[in-house]
């Protein structure tokens, strides 16, 4: 395949799916993906909506007023005190069922946009799910060989799914992801693995391709900006920080050594441990005594994957 004419053709079927959608609100990160969005949707006068984190560090700031000001699309900056989130963490866990402390904190996210939405008279909200899944844009890849690269990608889209639609649905807010649309999956998958990650401005990126296709519709910063999960972009990574800091050693360790003799569960981390006694009093003990394959450390079902959905841990 031509790099050209791949990059037109994710182009065209990436400028259809982002018109064919009805909403008129972005979740914007200012990352590669919802400023592809933001592009192909300028010209409708959109609004865009952006989680920040207040007590903590955030590095999506910058980069959604850039993109903000150069697309001309009116910013919303949610700016969230660490009790909202925490009050955000509950509702989050009892939408999502699960203690997953990578997947509550990036959630969470979502979570305060969608409500945000909802609050503010919206009917529906678009993000950028699916473009790390198709196009490899997840730290993890970037140095894998060659040769094991196409089936990680393969391994990836397999088991993708996007907590964004549960949250939605439970919001009763609709979530419009132009990345999963069936033209685009149906390219992307066309579309080989070093296309998707190599060499690109002078280092190894993952999403080569979607950079190399839109680094000259959007600030060069931005189709070169290194991966950023939603966590530190919005700036709930700081919530790692704030568990160890305010869960003393002797406490969690007493509380760790409970859990495991009580539920059966091994808790990993003092975060995990105020996630695990929200969803334990919600929903009971995560355990599947009927499972053919459980998680060595929650005994929740395990299905065709390294990872454990529950509780986060990987591999398994």
């Amino acid at each position: 395949m031509i790099v050209e004419d791949i990059s037109q053709k994710i182009y065209n079927v990436l400028k259809e799916s982002c018109n064919s959608c009805k909403s008129n609100l972005i979740s914007l990160s200012g990352g590669l993906d919802s400023s592809i969005i933001a592009y192909f949707l300028k010209q409708r006068n959109p609004r865009a909506i952006a989680v920040i984190a207040e007590d903590f560090v955030s590095t999506d700031l910058t980069y959604c007023q850039m993109i903000s000001k150069e697309m001309n699309i009116p910013l919303s900056i949610y700016n969230v005190k660490t009790s909202v989130i925490l009050e955000a963490i509950e509702d989050t866990i009892k939408i999502l069922k699960n203690f997953n402390d990578i997947e509550i904190r990036n959630n969470v996210v979502m979570y305060l946009a969608i409500k945000w939405a909802k609050e503010n008279g919206e009917e529906s909200i678009i993000t950028g799910d699916g473009a790390d899944e198709l196009f490899a844009g997840y730290n993890f890849l970037i140095n894998k060989p060659i040769e094991e690269l196409e089936d990680e990608i393969k391994r990836v889209c397999s088991v993708m799914h996007f907590p964004t639609q549960k949250i939605g649905e439970k919001l009763g807010i609709e979530i419009e992801s132009p990345f999963l649309n069936d033209r685009v999956i149906e390219l992307a998958k066309k579309i080989p693995a070093n296309m998707k990650v190599g060499e690109g401005n002078g280092k190894r990126h993952g999403k080569l391709i979607l950079r190399k296709s839109f680094e000259k519709y959007i600030p060069v910063q931005i189709a070169w900006r290194e991966k950023s999960p939603m966590q530190d972009g919005s700036g709930t990574s700081g919530l790692t920080n704030l568990f160890n800091s305010v869960i003393g050693e002797e406490i969690y360790v007493e509380k760790k050594l409970t859990v495991e003799k009580n539920d059966g569960v091994v808790i990993r981390s003092r975060e995990s441990m105020y996630y695990y006694e929200i969803f334990k009093k919600i929903f009971g003990s995560p355990a599947d005594n009927k499972a053919e394959k459980t998680c060595p450390y929650c005994k929740h079902k395990i299905e065709n994957s390294r990872f454990c959905r529950m509780c986060g841990a990987f591999p398994v």
